[in-house]
């Protein structure tokens, strides 16, 4: 039988964040980046099996008005198993007791992951706004 998973509510360290992104198919951000960025997450929230991070999720934004959801990561192994409505279940937690309602709330859905984002009440902003990104 497979140990269960349990949650966390902690920022991941660096060396756990960058694996989780890039062994989930997420662009990989540098050791400097994520030591650098993860300090400023506003929430975060770690799947583990066992003491083994096999996903995670971040809250960030400016506290106030805006608010975006990014770094939705679980491993492919452990990928099928609600591991991401888990993830999205805290952080919908943390949006409805933490975050002002007349905050602007976002986030980037690749693939499908639109379909499991949509469980938790976010919509498709198009075509009154699309979502734009600055490629480097």
């Amino acid at each position: 039988m497979s140990t269960p998973y349990t949650t966390r509510l902690a920022i991941p360290d660096v060396a756990t964040y960058c694996h989780l992104r890039s062994a989930s198919g997420l662009s990989a951000k540098t050791v400097e980046a994520a030591a650098k960025g993860l300090p400023n997450s506003l929430f975060a929230v770690q799947v583990l099996q066992g003491e083994l991070v096999v996903g995670m999720g971040r809250i960030i934004g400016d506290g106030g008005c805006f608010y975006q959801v990014v770094d939705i990561a679980v491993l492919p192994a452990h990928q099928g198993r609600g591991l991401g409505k888990l993830i999205m279940r805290e952080i919908s937690a943390f949006i409805a007791s933490e975050v002002p309602a007349s905050a602007y709330v976002s986030l980037i859905a690749d693939g499908q992951a639109h379909q499991l984002y949509a469980q938790f009440g976010f919509t498709h902003t198009a075509p009154k706004s699309v979502g734009m990104a600055l490629k480097r």
